[in-house]
């Protein structure tokens, strides 16, 4: 028996004990873009940990930007969120941001090399098919599954309760494309594992016949109304691709983000010919950077619209109002 075939019958396997109990609700949390005020914001953080651990969710999903843009990009500093991540009592499931590594070629962030910085933080963070956190999760990642995009180890799936998540390496600063050559070549080999990747999932959910799908990446994909159509767009595929297959697929999706630092719940997916909103897809960014808190999502399987939200504002961590 081969190893990939191993992995894919224990995948299978997996996916058949936790559709057991589809119908019992559950809860996950999702936070990111923090700890950007370096020292200050690490007593912050630590407070939202102890909180998210009383809370005790299913996982949780950090959306990516474990530091600013203008911090560096050092190899100590991604050990320390690495115990950051350890201090979690439940499953951590971590989407790459872009601070992380497209960004670091800012002098302030060491002026380092943006693809190297990437293949150091795949190192770090994704070297085995388990989670972050003191509670492991197993995952299937999109490297073992295909060897064509074999690089790309953070991209992962799991299933809880019938329903399908799904980790994609999406980040901010345009999706890494035209920044130079290099960026280019990356974003174009990156977008192409992400495509397909979304494909798979929706073509999972529906021979599985789950209950719907959540997906977590990093970049605000929304933060301008022609994203869909701009040709200089670094989402405009990805984009096309959720409204493509959400609108065929009808169930629900959540597409769960960070990057502008907001807490936003909307519907912003249009159908194929933009025209109308498709109302199966809700959209949850979750706040960051100064506002050092998270969001729990309640999941009902049972529900017409399974998602309900639930900020985790931590009083000693709001930010003080400016004159």
């Amino acid at each position: 028996m081969s190893m990939r075939f191993l992995k894919s019958f224990l995948f299978a396997a997996l996916i058949a004990c936790t559709s057991a109990a589809f119908s019992q609700p559950f809860k996950f949390v999702a936070l990111g873009d923090m700890p950007y005020n370096i020292p200050d914001d690490y007593v912050r953080y630590e407070r939202l940990i102890a909180e998210i651990n009383k809370i005790n969710p299913s996982f949780s999903i950090f959306i990516g930007d474990t530091k600013s843009g203008s911090s560096p990009c050092s190899d100590e500093y991604n050990l320390i969120i690495k115990k950051y991540f350890d201090q979690y009592s439940s499953p951590v499931i971590y989407s790459i941001g872009d601070n992380e590594w497209t960004d670091c070629h800012r002098p302030l962030a060491g002026a380092y090399d943006p693809i190297e910085r990437l293949h150091n933080v795949r190192k770090a963070f994704f070297d085995s098919e388990m989670s972050l956190g003191k509670k492991r999760l197993q995952l299937m990642r999109q490297a073992d599954l295909d060897p064509q995009f074999s690089k790309y180890v953070e991209n992962s799936m799991w299933v809880k309760n019938h329903f399908l998540f799904v980790n994609l390496h999406i980040p901010g600063s345009n999706n890494n494309f035209e920044r130079d050559e290099s960026a280019k070549q990356e974003y174009y080999a990156r977008n192409q594992a992400n495509l397909s990747w979304i494909e798979k999932a929706f073509d999972l959910a529906n021979r599985k016949h789950y209950a719907g799908i959540v997906f977590s990446y990093q970049a605000d994909m929304f933060y301008s109304p022609n994203q869909t159509t701009d040709l200089t767009s670094g989402y405009r595929d990805t984009l096309q691709a959720f409204s493509m297959h959400a609108q065929a697929f009808k169930k629900p999706v959540l597409l769960v983000h960070g990057d502008s630092h907001r807490l936003i719940i909307d519907q912003p997916l249009k159908t194929n010919n933009q025209k109308y909103t498709l109302e199966n897809v809700l959209r949850l960014q979750v706040m960051g950077a100064e506002h050092v808190q998270a969001v729990e999502i309640q999941v009902n399987p049972s529900a017409l619209q399974p998602f309900s939200f639930k900020p985790i504002l931590i009083r000693e961590n709001m930010v003080a109002p400016r004159d």
